[in-house]
C-alpha cells in the first residue's frame, strides 16, 4: 500500500511540475509575441511616410498641412533633411514635454513628435532655436541624426527644407555636435547681442566633430536638431543648421537607397520587445524550447517507467 501510495504522489508530482512548464512556455511565447507587436506599432506609427498627405507641395499648396492643423493647431511647420527620412511636421507645445508622448495629430504615441522648444518663437527669429525628436531604430523620428558622425554621411547630406510661414525655406547643415543633455552653455535659447551669439557659434564649432567651411554668423537663424545618443548615458547628439531665404533641391529624391542610414541607431523610448533587457529578450527566445525539451524528456522518462513495471 505504501508503495503504491508513493507512486501516485511521484505521478501527480510530475503531472504538476508538466502543467506548470507547459503553462510557462505559453506564457512566455504569448509574451513575446505581444511584446514584438507592441514594437512594431511603435515604429509604424512613426513613420514619416504617415504623415506624408499633409506636406505641404507645390501641386497642392497648403491645403493637406492646413488639413493637419485643423486636426492639430499646434502644428505650424515642416521640417525635411534631404539624404534622410526625416520629412515630419513640426509642433510647438506650452512645455517640453508635451510631445515626448503625443504625435503631429494630438494623440498619445510613444514615438511622440518633432517640436520646437516651448521658449523659441514660431517664425525662428529667436537665436538660437532647438528641435527636438526621439532616437529611433528604422529609420523614424532623429533617428539618423547620429548617422552624421560619419564624416562621409555628414559631407554627402547638406541641404533640406523648413516650411513656415506659409513658404518653403531652405535648411543648409554645417556642424555636428555631440554634447551632454544638461550642457547649458550649449542648450541655450534666445540668446541677444552679436557679441555673445557670435561667442556661441564660436562655441559650437569648437565643440563639433564636423563642419563645412561656410561662413556662418550671428546674422543667421540657427536651428539645433536634437536627440539621444548612444554613445552615453545624457548624450546628445545635434546636427547644426542655417535657415537660407535660398531653397535646394532633393539630390536624393530619385534615389530611395541614399536615404538609408549607414549606421545603427538605438531607440530611446521604443517599443515594448526592445524595453525588454537584452538578458530577457534571449530567454524568452532560449527558454521555450529548452522547456520543451525538458518536457518530452520527463514524459519519455516516464513511460520508460510504466514499461518497465
Amino acid at each position: 500500500m505504501r508503495a503504491a501510495t508513493k507512486i501516485r504522489a511521484i505521478r501527480l508530482t510530475s503531472g504538476a511540475v508538466n502543467l506548470f512548464v507547459f503553462l510557462a512556455i505559453l506564457l512566455l511565447l504569448a509574451f513575446g509575441s505581444y511584446a514584438m507587436w507592441d514594437s512594431k506599432q511603435v515604429y509604424q506609427a512613426a513613420q514619416a511616410a504617415r504623415y506624408e498627405i499633409y506636406k505641404p507641395s507645390a501641386e497642392n499648396g497648403e491645403l493637406s498641412f492646413k488639413e493637419l492643423q485643423a486636426i492639430n493647431p499646434e502644428v505650424f511647420a515642416w521640417l525635411t533633411v534631404y539624404g534622410t527620412h526625416i520629412d515630419y511636421p513640426m509642433e510647438q507645445g506650452p512645455d517640453n514635454m508635451k510631445y515626448v508622448n503625443t504625435n503631429a495629430q494630438g494623440q498619445y504615441s510613444l514615438s511622440g513628435a518633432i517640436f520646437l522648444d516651448c521658449n523659441c518663437d514660431r517664425d525662428f527669429s529667436c537665436f538660437p532655436c532647438i528641435l527636438y525628436g526621439h532616437h529611433m531604430e528604422r529609420d523614424t523620428m532623429f533617428g539618423e541624426i547620429d548617422n552624421f558622425a560619419d564624416k562621409s554621411y555628414f559631407d554627402a547630406r547638406r541641404y533640406g527644407m523648413l516650411y513656415y510661414d506659409g513658404q518653403e525655406h531652405g535648411l543648409e547643415t554645417f556642424a555636428f555636435v555631440h554634447a551632454d543633455a544638461y550642457d547649458g552653455a550649449v542648450f541655450r535659447t534666445s540668446i541677444a547681442g552679436r557679441e555673445a551669439q557670435e561667442a556661441y557659434l564660436k562655441l559650437l564649432l569648437s565643440r563639433a566633430l564636423h563642419t563645412r567651411d561656410i561662413q556662418v554668423t550671428a546674422e543667421d537663424r540657427i536651428v539645433l536638431l536634437s536627440t539621444c545618443s548612444a554613445s552615453s548615458t545624457n548624450g546628445r547628439d545635434i546636427l547644426v543648421a542655417r535657415i537660407t531665404a535660398e531653397t535646394y533641391d532633393d539630390p536624393f529624391e530619385t534615389n530611395e537607397a541614399d536615404k538609408k542610414g549607414s549606421a545603427l541607431a538605438v531607440d530611446r523610448l521604443p517599443g515594448l520587445w526592445i524595453r525588454i533587457p537584452l538578458g530577457f529578450q534571449i530567454a524568452i527566445l532560449i527558454l521555450p524550447p529548452l522547456l520543451l525539451r525538458f518536457l518530452a524528456l520527463t514524459i519519455m522518462k516516464k513511460r520508460r517507467s510504466q514499461q518497465r513495471r
